[in-house]
C-alpha cells in the first residue's frame, strides 16, 4: 500500500558551482554518453561530499560541503548589502548543489518509486545515480520524479539536486535551494496518480448534493488491467456519509481516468465561518484485493458571482475582506515549516480577513491547508501566464492540486502582465482557460490587470474581472461589463513602519504609522475600504499586503513596508485599522502608545473602532466622546502629559470595548512570549521578546541589544526587530526597536538530522542592566 516518506533529513550542501573539467579523450565522452551521463562532478554517485572528512581510504572532497534538514534557503542566511539587488532584499544569489545517499530495501523491489518536490527555488536539475531525471523551470511549481526504473535495490543510491537562482522568476525575495518539503512516494504499481482524485460536489435540492468524482489511476504493469475503484466520503467524526463505485481498465505504463458519481443528503456545508471539511478516501481494488488508498479533503459550499449582487455563498452575500501575500517569512526566509503558516493564517484571521491571494504563484500546499480549515476565500494565481508547452503544464500542475479545496474559489491566469492589453493576452487566455476546464470546468477565471484594464481584451473571455488598483475606473468598468462580477484583485498597497509615528523619514528606512492616501493609485485602507463597501456589485477586495515581505524595497529598508503585519510578525497599526472595518467583535485601538515624543507640541491622537461611539480620557479628563462613521478613524489633538490615556467604546450607550496606553518608566526587565504551538521536532516557535518597568508595564519604545540562545535541544533559526537592521537574521545578538524583537527558535541539526525527536527547549534572552528572561517550550510526545 502506499508509504510517503519524507525525505528530508542527511542532505549534503554546496554553495557556489562547482567547476567540472571536460574530458578531452574518446573514451569518459564515450562513457558518458550513455544513460549514466555524470561520471564525474556532483551529479556523480562516487563524488566525494563528506562534510569535514577524517576517513583514511577514498578521496576528499575539495569543496566545502555541510550537512542540513530540509526544508532549506540558504540566500536568506547572507549579510544583505546595498550593491546587490534590491527587489530580492539585497541578498546575494549563489547557484547550489545538495546530494543524498538512501538505500532501498528489497520489499521496494516491486513498487513504484517517485520523489515529490514540493517547491525548489530557481531552475533546478535533479539527478540520480548519475543519470540526468528531470528539468524543472519555475521555483514555485512542486513537481515530481518518477525513479522506479533507474533505483537500485539493496544498494547505495545518490540523488543530487542543483539549483540555479541567476534567472529572476519575480521581482520579490526568492531564496535559494530546496525550501519545500521532499517525499518519498512509495506505491504498487497500479495507483492513483499524484493530486489523481477529483470530487465535485454540486447541488441538487435543498438536501441533496451530486458529487461527480475522478479517479486518475497510473499502471506500470506490463499489458493492460481492469480495476475498480471506490471512494467514501467521510465527514469529520470518521462516518461514511456516500460511497461511489466506477470501473474501468489502465494500459501498460499510461494513466486512465475513470468517472463515477454518489448522492450525499444534508452535508455539512462549508463556509468562512463554519468550515467544515470532509475526507474523500479513494481505494483502487485490482483482482479483488485493494492495492492503494488515497484520501482528498473537500467541502461543500455553493456560489455565485452576481454582476450586481456580488459574491453569494450558500445562499448569503459575503464580501471578500482579503490580503495578498507572500509566502516567506521575515524570521525564517523562504523555508517556512507548516505550522507557521498555520500561525500567520491565524493571526489574520484575527484581523477580520476571509479572503487569501496566492500572490504571484503557486504557493506552499500548508498555506491552502490553513486556508480550508480556517474559512478563507481564495484567489488562487499562476505565476506564468503563457501557453507553451511549459507554461499550461505549470497551470495544471496548480488546479490538479487545488481544485479539490474549498477554499479556492477563483483562478488567475496572471498578474500585472503587459500582455493583458495585447490580441496576444486574448489568445493565451483562451487556450490556459481550456486547459483549466480541462481539470475543473465550475470555477470562475480572472486575472490580476493594473494597466487600463477597462481596454483589456482578456476580460472579453474571462469569467470574472479582477482589477488591481485603480478605483477611479470601477464605475466605468460595471457599465462596460454589466454582465460580470469585479472584484479588486489588488489594492490599498500603502506603507507604514510598527511604531514610528513621526513624518515619513526615508534617509533612515521609516514610513508613518498614520494611515495616508500615497497617492490616487495607492490609495490608503481607509478609502480603499469605504470605496469597495459602498459598491455591494464589488464581490470585494485582496489588500496589499498581509504581511511585510522581504524585498521590494529601497536602501536602506530591507522589506516592502505595505503589510498590516510587520517582517518579523509583530502587528502594526494598519492590523487593527483592518479589524476594525472587517471584524464583528467591538474593538478600538489607540494610535501612538503613550512614550511618544511630543516635541513640545500637540499629539496627534488616532482611533481605529467599529463601535458606535469612542471617548477619550487622559489621566482622568474627558478629552471629547466622538460619533464613529462606518469605515472612518477618529482624531484628536491632544497637549502631551505623560500618564494614562483610554479609549472607550459604546455601542447603544453601553461600554462594549477598551484601550489603554500608560507612560512607562526605564525597562528593568526582559520577557520572552511565544506565540504559537511547537507540537513536533519539525515545527518552530515563534516568540516575541519584549521589555518591562518596574511595575510591569510593558515599554513601547525600549530599545536594548539583546542576546538570545538555547539549551543544546534547541538553536536560534532568526531574529528581527528593526527593518533596517542590516545584522544576518541568523545572527543571535539584536538590537531591540520599537519594544519587540521576533526570534524564530527550532530543534538543533546535528549532521543533518533532528537532534532530539521531543523535549523541551530552553530559551534564554539577556541584556546589560536588565533582568533577563527564559522560556520553556516543550515538544514531542513524553
Amino acid at each position: 500500500m502506499r508509504v510517503r516518506e519524507s525525505f528530508n533529513d542527511r542532505w549534503k550542501f554546496h554553495r557556489g558551482d562547482i567547476e567540472i573539467p571536460r574530458s578531452l579523450d574518446k573514451g569518459p565522452l564515450y562513457v558518458q554518453a550513455k544513460t549514466e551521463r555524470y561520471r564525474k562532478g556532483p551529479a556523480a554517485i562516487a563524488y566525494s561530499d563528506n562534510p569535514d572528512s577524517f576517513e583514511k581510504t577514498g578521496l576528499f572532497p575539495s569543496e566545502l560541503w555541510e550537512y542540513v534538514h530540509l526544508p532549506h534557503d540558504y540566500v536568506v542566511q547572507g549579510r544583505p548589502t546595498q550593491g546587490e539587488n534590491n527587489a530580492r532584499g539585497f541578498l546575494k544569489y549563489d547557484n547550489a548543489w545538495y546530494r543524498k545517499k538512501f538505500t532501498l530495501s528489497a520489499e521496494d523491489a516491486d513498487k513504484r518509486l517517485v520523489l515529490q518536490f514540493d517547491g525548489v527555488s530557481g531552475n533546478s536539475t535533479v539527478y540520480l545515480n548519475g543519470c540526468l531525471m528531470k528539468h524543472n523551470f519555475c521555483g514555485y511549481t512542486s513537481f515530481e520524479v518518477d525513479i522506479t526504473d533507474f533505483a537500485v535495490i539493496g544498494g547505495e543510491n545518490v540523488v543530487a539536486v542543483y539549483t540555479n537562482v541567476q534567472e529572476h522568476e519575480g521581482w520579490w525575495y526568492e531564496g535559494g535551494g530546496i525550501y519545500r518539503d521532499v517525499w518519498l512516494l512509495k506505491t504498487e504499481r497500479l495507483a492513483v496518480d499524484t493530486n489523481g482524485v477529483y470530487a465535485c460536489p454540486q447541488k441538487l435540492t435543498d438536501t441533496a448534493w451530486r458529487v461527480d468524482l475522478e479517479a486518475t489511476v497510473v499502471s506500470i504493469e506490463q499489458g493492460t488491467e481492469e480495476i475498480e475503484v471506490v471512494s467514501e466520503i467521510v465527514d469529520a467524526a470518521g462516518k461514511t456519509v456516500a460511497v461511489a463505485r466506477g470501473t474501468g481498465s489502465v494500459d501498460s505504463h499510461a494513466k486512465n481516468t475513470i468517472k463515477y458519481q454518489t448522492v450525499c443528503e444534508n452535508p455539512h456545508l462549508w463556509d468562512v465561518d463554519a468550515p467544515y471539511l470532509y475526507t474523500v478516501r479513494t481505494t483502487v481494488m485490482h483482482r479483488g484485493e485493494a492495492v492503494d488508498v488515497s484520501e482528498t479533503r473537500i467541502g461543500f459550499r455553493y456560489y455565485t458571482c452576481d454582476p450586481e449582487q456580488g459574491l453569494l455563498l450558500n445562499g448569503r452575500r459575503v464580501q471578500i475582506k482579503g490580503v495578498c501575500a507572500h509566502e516567506d517569512c521575515g524570521l525564517l526566509g523562504k523555508a517556512v515549516p507548516a505550522n507557521v503558516h498555520h500561525y500567520k493564517m491565524r493571526m489574520l484571521k484575527e484581523m477580520g480577513a476571509n479572503g487569501y491571494r496566492t500572490s504571484h504563484y503557486q504557493q506552499n500546499s500548508a498555506i491552502l491547508d490553513a486556508c480550508d480549515e480556517l474559512g478563507f476565500i481564495v484567489l488562487d494565481e499562476a505565476r506564468w501566464f503563457s501557453s507553451t508547452e511549459e507554461g499550461v503544464a505549470q497551470l495544471e500542475t496548480l488546479v490538479k492540486r487545488d481544485r479539490n479545496r474549498p477554499s479556492v474559489f477563483f483562478w488567475s491566469l496572471s498578474n500585472e502582465e503587459y500582455y493583458s492589453s495585447l490580441e496576444q493576452g486574448k489568445r493565451i487566455t483562451k487556450t490556459l482557460m481550456e486547459a483549466v476546464r480541462r481539470l475543473d470546468a465550475l470555477r470562475p477565471i480572472t486575472s490580476a490587470v493594473d494597466k487600463s484594464p477597462e481596454k483589456a481584451p482578456v476580460f472579453d473571455e474571462q469569467d470574472l474581472v479582477g482589477i488591481n488598483y485603480n478605483l477611479h475606473i470601477f464605475d466605468d468598468v460595471h457599465q462596460k461589463y454589466p454582465q460580470k462580477a469585479i472584484l479588486s484583485s489588488e489594492n490599498a498597497a500603502t506603507s507604514s513602519t510598527r511604531g514610528w509615528y513621526e513624518p515619513d523619514c526615508p534617509e533612515r528606512g521609516y514610513m508613518s504609522a498614520y494611515d495616508k492616501d500615497t497617492n490616487a493609485w495607492f490609495l490608503g485602507r481607509e478609502h480603499t475600504w469605504r470605496f469597495i463597501a459602498s459598491r455591494p456589485w464589488i464581490m470585494g477586495g485582496y489588500q496589499w499586503d498581509g504581511f511585510e515581505h522581504r524585498g521590494e524595497t529601497l536602501w536602506p529598508r530591507l522589506c516592502s513596508q505595505a503589510g498590516a503585519i510587520d517582517l518579523y510578525l509583530q502587528r502594526k497599526d494598519a492590523f487593527y485599522q483592518n479589524q476594525s472595518h472587517w471584524s464583528e467583535q467591538p474593538m478600538v485601538h489607540l494610535l501612538p502608545h503613550w512614550n511618544v515624543e511630543s516635541y513640545g507640541e500637540p499629539v496627534k491622537v488616532w482611533c481605529y473602532s467599529n463601535c458606535e461611539e469612542v471617548e477619550l480620557i487622559l489621566n482622568g479628563n474627558k478629552l471629547g466622546r466622538q460619533r464613529v462613521e462606518k469605515y472612518a478613524h477618529l482624531e484628536w489633538m491632544v497637549d502631551y502629559e505623560p500618564g494614562k490615556i483610554e479609549a472607550i467604546g459604546y455601542v447603544d450607550g453601553r461600554v462594549v470595548a477598551t484601550d489603554v496606553h500608560e507612560t512607562a518608566d526605564a525597562p528593568v526587565r526582559l520577557m520572552l512570549r511565544l506565540e504559537n504551538s511547537m507540537e513536533c521536532a519539525d515545527d518552530v516557535a515563534i516568540l516575541t521578546c519584549y521589555a518591562v518597568d518596574a511595575k510591569g508595564r510593558v515599554v513601547p519604545d525600549a530599545a536594548p541589544f539583546v542576546e538570545l540562545h538555547t539549551n543544546a535541544v534547541g538553536k536560534i533559526l532568526g531574529t528581527g526587530s528593526d527593518v533596517c537592521d542590516h545584522s544576518p537574521l541568523c545572527e543571535p545578538k539584536r538590537q531591540m526597536r520599537a519594544g519587540a524583537i521576533g526570534v524564530s527558535v527550532g530543534v538543533a541539526v546535528e549532521r543533518g538530522r533532528r537532534k532530539a525527536q521531543s523535549g523541551v527547549i530552553e530559551v534564554y534572552a539577556r541584556a546589560q542592566g536588565l533582568q533577563g528572561a527564559k522560556l520553556c517550550i516543550p515538544f514531542g510526545e513524553e
